[in-house]
């Protein structure tokens, strides 16, 4: 789904929580100013989407309401770097009391547009390599958050353990996106550790997605795995199509992938991530400094399997897998399976 740069005040909450929408509140007179929080992603994909469904029911959990104590702005660009730029630029002049960036494109503009203004960022692979810091505990005194770095060796794992006769596992990548490169790095490091060859082609936006992946297809891959980011994730349907066409297994590393055509993926909860975040702002807006606030990272790897994608990719899953898995799901790729119509 494409969309230009959009703010969405207290609707965009609304439409979250229904309950919120009984009645209209507004600020007592001679009520404190509420705190303004802005809320931007990069892109409209469906890990950021979950991200941000967490972080309002923080908000909701904690007592509170858009437009009486805060007021949330959401804003989302088009995958488009000048306008991530340009949204993060517009929040600080606009004097927002906190900016909740989600994706590491995302917390790059707004560490370098607001020097001062308190940053909690969430879904961000490794915020170390965008100046967020150089820890957990040694971090920029107005930046903290919680990171998602993917289980890229884990997921390399999976692949031997499912498939144990692959041998060249086809890859997409993002060039423009730090974060995509950082996971092609490990994703390399861990194949030559199982005895893959990866086969990696770039891409330069979600239009030839299907093309690269063809291309993957005549290099005789036996398996995909694309990098997880923003231009890969929000058009993974296209990539799940082409797997299913041809017979060959997909594996993702974000866990909605299994509901665009992987036949399993391992992950975070993005919807757990962003209500983690949501509590963390929650602290920063009753007045706790980030800078004693550690930049916090997700503990649970879960791992979703799709046995519709399964059997039309010719995987059969070890039982002692089967014995592992969090969520099974039965999901057929359709005309409602991009991941822009199931966004919430």
């Amino acid at each position: 789904m494409k969309k230009t740069a959009l703010s969405v005040g207290l609707l965009a909450a609304l439409l979250f929580f229904p309950s919120c929408r009984r009645k209209e509140e507004s600020p007592a007179a001679g009520a404190p100013k509420p705190y303004v929080i802005g809320i931007f992603q990069s892109v409209d994909s469906p890990t950021g989407n979950e991200a941000r469904r967490g972080i309002l029911q923080a908000f909701a959990d904690a007592g509170l309401r858009d437009g009486v104590e805060i007021v949330v702005t959401i804003r989302i660009a088009n995958n488009d770097i000048s306008e991530v730029q340009r949204i993060a630029q517009q929040l600080v002049a606009e004097r927002v009391d906190m900016i909740i960036p989600m994706s590491t494109q995302a917390l790059q503009a707004a560490i370098l547009a607001g020097r001062t203004t308190p940053i909690v960022f969430s879904a961000v692979a490794v915020p170390y390599l965008v100046g967020a810091g150089r820890s957990a505990d040694d971090h920029l005194g107005n930046v903290t958050g919680v990171a998602s770095t993917g289980p890229i060796r884990q997921t390399m794992a999976l692949i031997r353990e499912v498939l144990p006769k692959a041998r060249r596992v086809g890859s997409l990548w993002t060039p423009s996106e730090i974060n995509s490169e950082y996971y092609l790095d490990r994703a390399r490091e861990s194949a030559a550790e199982l005895g893959f060859e990866m086969i990696v082609v770039p891409v330069a936006g979600p239009h030839g997605i299907h093309g690269l992946v063809q291309g993957l297809l005549n290099e005789k891959v036996d398996v995909l795995f694309p990098m997880s980011d923003n231009t890969i994730n929000s058009s993974f349907d296209v990539i799940g199509r082409a797997a299913e066409e041809n017979g060959l297994p997909l594996f993702g590393s974000f866990l909605r992938s299994v509901e665009f055509g992987a036949c399993a993926a391992l992950g975070f909860d993005f919807y757990d991530m962003g209500y983690k975040t949501g509590r963390i702002a929650v602290r920063v807006k009753n007045g706790e400094s980030p800078a004693r606030i550690p930049i916090q990272s997700m503990d649970e790897v879960r791992l979703y399997i799709n046995t519709e994608a399964a059997g039309k990719q010719g995987v059969s899953f070890p039982k002692g897998l089967l014995d592992r898995v969090d969520k099974a799901v039965s999901v057929a790729l359709g005309p409602s399976t991009a991941p822009g119509s199931v966004l919430d």
